[in-house]
Formats: C-alpha cells, sequence, structure tokens
C-alpha cells in the first residue's frame, strides 16, 4: 500500500467514529474540515493579480557595515567574515572616494486592485526606498511611483503605467469573514517569485501591538518573509485582507500569520488615492480600558466603554463638553465594547462630520454632538493637566496618612522637588509610600504620584482620604477610583478594592 493511500485511510480513520453499538457514523464537521478538495482554479484566477515588489535604497556607506549582512549558517559564514575582518584591521586598500554609497534591495508582494495600474501593498516594504519595481508574473518590470503611504496601517499605494490594462483584484466584505472560513494567501515568499498557500481564519480582531489601529485576521495559510503586502483571498477569489506580519522566532511561518482586513485599509487607500495622504477623525482624548474594579466603581453595570483619562486644551472633545472620567459608551451609532475599539471608529469618520457621542457620567447617560477635527500624522498622546488652586501656593504641611497600603502627605514645595512634581499638577495628596505586598503597588502606583480625585471628587488635604474611604464603605461600595497623576502631569485612572 502506497503512503498517498495510508494517508487517506489515516484521514478516513478521523472521520469515521463508533455510533451506538459500535456501529460507524460520518462526523460531518470533520469531513467538511478537509477543505476543497483543490484550490487550482482559483489560483488560476488570481495569481496574474499578484505582483512581486523589489525596493532599492541608497544607503550612506559611511553609516553602513562593511560586510554583507547574510542569513545565519550560510556557508560563506566564516569566509566573508574573515575577509572583512582583515580588510577593516590593517589592509592596505586606500577607500575610493566614489563608493562611498550602496544600494540596498528588500523583496516584498503586492497585488493589482485597478487595471489602469494601481498597485497595493504594505508601507514597510517602500517606506525608505527610492526605487521601486514592480513585476508582474509573465517577467514585466514596470518603475513604480509610490502615490501614498501609511504607517499607521502599514499600507501604500504604487502606480505603474501598462501598455495594456492589468488584471485587476477585487475587494470582498472582510466583516463577514468567519473563524473557520478558508483562505489562501499569494505572494513571494524569500523571494521565490509566485506562491500559493491555504489555511483557514485561525482568529478575528488581534491586536499585536504593533499600531493604533490594529484588528488583525490570524490565519494559518503560511505566511513568510516575501510574503507582506500580499493579498488574502477568500473562496470567491476576492481580496479579505493585506498579509502584513508573522508570529516566528526563526522568521519563517510556523502558522500564525497576521492579515489586515479589508475594511480597514480599503477607506486608507481610497483616501491615499485621492490625497495622496490620510485624513482621520479626532476627537481629542486620551483614555484607557474599563476593568472590573473600574466598571463597579462607575456603576456600569458590566465591563464597557472607554474612560476618558484626559482631554486636549484645544480638542474638540473638550470644546463639547466632554469632562476627565466619562466613560464613552456610544459614538456615531456604534458601542463601544472596550477602549482599543474608539481610535479605529474614529479615525474612520470624516473630517469635520457631527457626531453624536454618548458617555456615562456620574452614573446617568449625557449625549453630547462634536464636530470631529483632523489627526494630524505627528499627533502626541493627549496630557491632561490638573490646574493648580487659585491661591497658586503649596498648602500647609498636614500629618502624614494611611489607606489602602499607601501613605499620604500634602503638596508641598519640598516634595515637589523631592518627587520633580511640575506645577501643572496643582492639588491633590502625594503618595509618600506603598506596601510592596498591597493592591496598590500591583497596580503600578508609586512613590511620588499624586491622588487628585477620589470616586471623581478632588482631594485636597490627607486627611480627605480617609474620610472618603470611609464615606464610599457606608454607601456600600466595594471599590475605590483614583484619579492618579505622575510628576510629570499625565494622568490615569486606577480602580482599588476597598478593604
Amino acid at each position: 500500500m502506497g503512503l498517498f493511500a495510508k494517508l487517506r485511510l489515516a484521514t478516513c480513520a478521523l472521520v469515521l467514529g463508533a455510533g451506538v453499538g459500535g456501529l460507524p457514523i460520518l462526523d460531518a464537521p470533520l469531513a467538511l474540515a478537509r477543505g476543497p478538495e483543490s484550490l487550482a482554479d482559483l489560483a488560476d484566477a488570481v495569481s496574474d493579480t499578484v505582483v512581486n515588489i523589489s525596493a532599492t535604497q541608497t544607503i550612506d556607506e559611511k553609516h553602513a557595515s562593511a560586510a554583507p549582512q547574510l542569513e545565519p549558517g550560510t556557508p560563506f559564514d566564516d569566509l566573508f567574515e574573515e575577509f572583512f575582518r582583515r580588510r577593516q584591521q590593517g589592509g592596505n586598500e586606500q577607500p575610493n572616494p566614489k563608493q562611498r554609497e550602496r544600494r540596498s534591495n528588500s523583496l516584498g508582494s503586492g497585488f493589482v486592485i485597478d487595471p489602469s495600474g494601481i498597485v497595493i501593498t504594505n508601507n514597510h516594504v517602500v517606506a525608505d526606498a527610492n526605487e521601486v519595481t514592480v513585476i508582474f508574473t509573465d517577467g514585466q518590470k514596470l518603475k513604480a511611483e509610490v502615490l501614498g503611504k501609511d504607517a499607521k496601517v502599514d499600507v501604500a499605494v504604487l502606480r505603474v503605467k501598462p501598455d495594456k490594462p492589468l488584471k485587476a483584484a477585487k475587494f470582498g466584505d472582510s466583516e463577514k469573514m468567519r473563524v473557520g472560513d478558508w483562505v489562501v494567501a499569494v505572494g513571494n515568499p524569500f523571494g521565490l517569485g509566485g506562491t500559493v498557500t491555504s489555511g483557514i481564519i485561525s482568529a478575528r480582531n488581534r491586536n499585536i501591538d504593533s499600531g493604533p489601529y490594529d484588528n488583525y485576521f490570524q490565519t494559518d495559510a503560511a505566511i513568510n518573509k516575501g510574503n507582506s503586502g500580499g493579498p488574502l483571498f477568500n473562496m470567491a477569489g476576492e481580496v479579505i485582507g493585506i498579509n502584513t506580519a508573522i508570529l516566528s522566532p526563526s522568521g519563517g511561518s510556523i502558522g500564525i500569520g497576521f492579515a489586515t482586513p479589508a475594511a480597514t485599509v480599503v477607506p486608507v487607500i481610497e483616501q491615499l488615492q485621492k490625497f495622496g495622504e490620510t485624513r482621520r477623525g479626532w476627537l481629542g482624548v486620551r483614555i484607557q480600558n474599563v476593568d472590573e474594579t473600574i466598571a463597579e466603581s462607575l456603576n456600569l453595570g458590566a465591563i464597557r466603554g472607554a474612560l476618558i483619562a484626559g482631554t486636549d486644551d484645544k480638542g474638540p472633545a473638550k470644546a463639547a463638553g466632554l469632562l476627565t472620567g466619562d466613560v464613552i459608551i456610544k459614538f456615531d451609532g456604534v458601542e463601544i465594547k472596550e477602549s482599543r475599539d474608539l481610535p479605529k471608529i474614529v479615525a474612520s469618520a470624516p473630517v469635520g462630520k457631527d457626531v453624536d457621542v454618548t458617555v456615562l457620567r456620574q452614573g446617568k447617560e449625557i449625549v453630547k454632538t462634536i464636530k470631529l477635527g483632523r489627526l494630524e500624522d505627528n499627533e502626541k498622546p493627549t496630557k491632561a493637566s490638573v490646574k493648580r488652586g487659585d491661591s497658586g501656593k503649596s498648602p500647609t504641611p498636614s500629618p502624614v496618612e494611611k489607606a489602602l497600603g499607601m501613605e499620604f502627605s500634602s503638596l508641598t514645595d519640598e516634595l515637589r522637588q523631592k518627587f520633580s512634581i511640575k506645577n501643572s499638577v496643582g492639588s491633590g495628596v502625594v503618595v509618600t509610600n506603598v506596601d510592596p505586598d498591597s493592591a496598590a503597588a500591583d497596580k503600578h502606583i508609586q512613590p511620588g504620584e499624586v491622588i487628585v480625585e477620589i470616586n471623581q471628587e478632588p482631594v485636597k488635604e490627607p486627611a480627605d482620604v480617609a474620610k472618603k474611604m470611609q464615606a464610599l464603605k457606608n454607601g456600600g461600595k466595594k471599590s475605590a477610583l483614583l484619579l492618579v497623576a505622575s510628576g510629570q502631569g499625565e494622568v490615569r485612572f486606577v480602580a482599588l478594592a476597598l478593604p
């Protein structure tokens, strides 16, 4: 019996199970899990829309290593290392002034979306390139112009000028993709040329901390170096994602790859084609996650929304009346389930649009209409300043108080100097000591930080802390919500369980 026959039998053994009385039954889900019998027709239909991208960068030799960068384990490692070491350590050759630059090449993937010559790839494939060449399946090579690129979503739009219309791919509805749906990746792994791999959507909405709008598909379709910028197709031959990243200690596929969904990249592509840049909506807030203790402190009923930890002084949110401590639970009719949902939704909204934003404040829902601004590429994180009192003077020192594993003191000039607390932090009590075994230490509260509010009520003296804690206990609260300012004036909310 041949190997193929043995494999087929092994598969059948997995599909066939024992039913009642030992009778075999067909497990339909397992049978379907074998996938389509062939992907040849799909590969034939889409392969000509996929291209290789060659990006060339000129590097100043003075800032570059003399030795070429070789893959570990290359047979010529020792030979090259010895050769270049001799040249660097005492070779008599004089440097040639004309040889001050060298060219570095990188390879990636892309795909055509318009027959006139519009090509899509990842931003990181062409980011610093001086010259970009698009290579088609028939061997044709065309110089490309970069129409626009966006580092936050990692997409770039190129334009070539072909002699005849190109075969173009179409975007599909990535929102309809489910975990378990079959997908096909096409690209240029390791510079080998057009390669087709298949797998399924392993997960949705993956956050890999690569940018502010992370919302990746995870797939086990083999994605390797050089696949970046290539398309991820559904079974209808539609592009539902752009292959962007892999998780791999070795640099090769271990079955965990990531693709940016079409729903995320299409609006960005349209803006790059039209304006040559992105024009994202801007709310002007700094937000943080809502955890279980924060939800209990704010009477949210469940973990949801984005907690405002600061508003930009010149931002639309502050002008419309949003406050630090508000929880955004709905934006333009879309529910905000967790904080990372908000930046993506706001960024995709048109600049200048009037949107309704629903917030929870002191247990009540409030709706504010806000005209969105434009997010600049160099926008810095919003810093919430805590203003000084009218007197502008430090309060009179008071005895040290203890609560929740912390020691507090008044905000004096001496403590400002000791902990480098800026004048923008104008009121509150200073944390002078933190018990390393306390919940406060677990939440990373440190000496030198300032407690500004407790349950959205200002704190001015150390004695206020104990009073407010007792009031919360008497009111049946299980936790206290602290507004904590760093010495630099950046604030965050921290919820601590009451003893």
